[in-house]
């Protein structure tokens, strides 16, 4: 393992500038409209033609050409219609108006040659085939281009209506179904993979002495998903080396190899201490990956790792306790993945401690809190292996090595799962 270039027991705000610089935007890939919703665009959306393609009415009502009384006029039907059967919307603008003439038009129609604007349905009385004003209209209604969408109005063809870059939303798939597209071009979402470690660990019932739950199987993909990843595939390897360094290695020998070889993040679960029983950093070794981070200086979750292995694959290596493990998500998965979607690193927010937090030397400290009358109040149940208050908390609070006292204002991270 390449250690030369690692950074050791890391700043947390180094931490998480250092993930995310490592993680080099993916190759785009095109997929359908209905496909592209909450991914990122990976270039720009541009208009295929003028937004409204053509000059349109903007309510039900008539086209109207000259001053009142118009006779109403329709345009003759061909015998074979050019759309197989009569379209009101596009047939409208089959129609030339002369001085003293209206057709029936609806919303969204063609408006007709020579038309001067659009006198609302409310607002107009047919006798017969002569329409004129009601009681409910103007003496100048409709004035020049009223109640009309000249072609354009809301884009040129050519112009660019949504950036790359954004995360696409709703409006976004429907403008670009507007300007024309049925594909977009998105970045990737990175394939994950999960490796999970312990012998002590069962995925079901109640442990024995000795024994502890499963606390990542059930929801770290789900976790991954809400930090822009996909995970294809998650195993488990025994506290063995020659299992773990093959398990990384991913050599593909069977279909669980194969996708998680294929992949772009390799994700473990504990192991990653120096002891006898940890074998993480010693199949790194073994299969000369190089180190990036060894180590953050933060409470919970310090034997966080992040290295690249020889295939290209990245490999986040996380604490065996839960809330540690956490945290370790938050601080360098979070940012990987964020590098690999090409999206920009969040800025941490700010909160107001409620309490006072002596210094801890070297090390910052990830407090999950409460929010109470605009005051972060630290969570209870925070130690490495405790979830409750993590579970129940509004954010993490990260207290710098020199603490804090009540009132200070202190970095803060937003929980993913709370996000919107």
């Amino acid at each position: 393992m390449s250690e030369a270039a690692a950074a050791h027991n890391v700043d947390w705000m180094a931490a998480r500038a250092l993930a995310h610089g490592a993680g080099r935007p993916l190759p785009f890939q095109t997929v359908n409209l209905a496909d592209a919703l909450g991914q990122t665009l990976a270039e720009p959306v541009h208009a295929l033609q003028a937004i409204p393609h053509y000059a349109s009415s903007a309510m039900d009502g008539w086209a109207v050409n000259g001053e009142p009384p118009w006779t109403l006029v329709r345009h003759t039907e061909p015998e074979e219609h050019p759309r197989g059967r009569p379209s009101p919307h596009s047939d409208s603008g089959a129609v030339s108006l002369a001085p003293g003439e209206a057709t029936f038009i609806l919303t969204g129609g063609v408006v007709p040659q020579n038309a001067v604007g659009i006198l609302r349905t409310e607002h107009g009385s047919v006798r017969g085939d002569v329409l004129d004003r009601n009681d409910s209209a103007r003496p100048d209604e409709p004035s020049p281009h009223e109640h009309v969408r000249p072609a354009g109005e809301e884009a040129e063809a050519g112009s660019e209506a949504i950036p790359a870059g954004v995360v696409l939303n709703p409006a976004q798939i429907a403008l670009a179904a507007v300007c024309g597209h049925d594909t977009l071009a998105v970045l990737r979402a990175p394939r994950v993979s999960l490796l999970m470690t312990g012998d002590e660990v069962i995925d079901h019932g109640l442990p024995h002495p000795g024994q502890v739950r499963d606390t990542f199987g059930p929801q770290l993909p789900g976790f991954v998903a809400m930090l822009g990843g996909h995970v294809d595939v998650a195993g488990r390897a025994k506290d063995d080396l020659d299992d773990v360094v093959a398990a990384i290695s991913a050599e593909p020998t069977d279909e669980l190899s194969l996708a998680r070889a294929s992949g772009d993040v390799l994700i473990t679960t504990g192991g990653t201490g120096s002891s006898s029983a940890d074998h993480i950093r010693r199949a790194l070794t073994e299969l000369g990956a190089e180190l990036i981070i060894d180590g953050i200086a933060m409470r919970p979750g310090h034997p966080t790792l992040l290295a690249r292995l020889r295939d290209g694959r990245f490999l986040v290596g996380l604490p065996g306790n839960p809330l540690a493990a956490m945290m370790a998500m938050l601080t360098v998965a979070g940012p990987l993945l964020a590098g690999l979607r090409g999206s920009p690193l969040e800025e941490p927010g700010t909160v107001t401690s409620a309490d006072a937090f002596e210094p801890l030397p070297g090390r910052s400290r990830l407090v999950p809190y409460r929010s109470e009358s605009k005051r972060a109040v630290p969570s209870t149940h925070q130690r490495s292996g405790m979830l409750r208050g993590l579970a129940a908390a509004d954010g993490v609070m990260v207290v710098p090595a020199e603490g804090c006292a009540a009132g200070d204002a202190v970095p803060s991270l937003a929980l993913p799962w709370l996000a919107g």
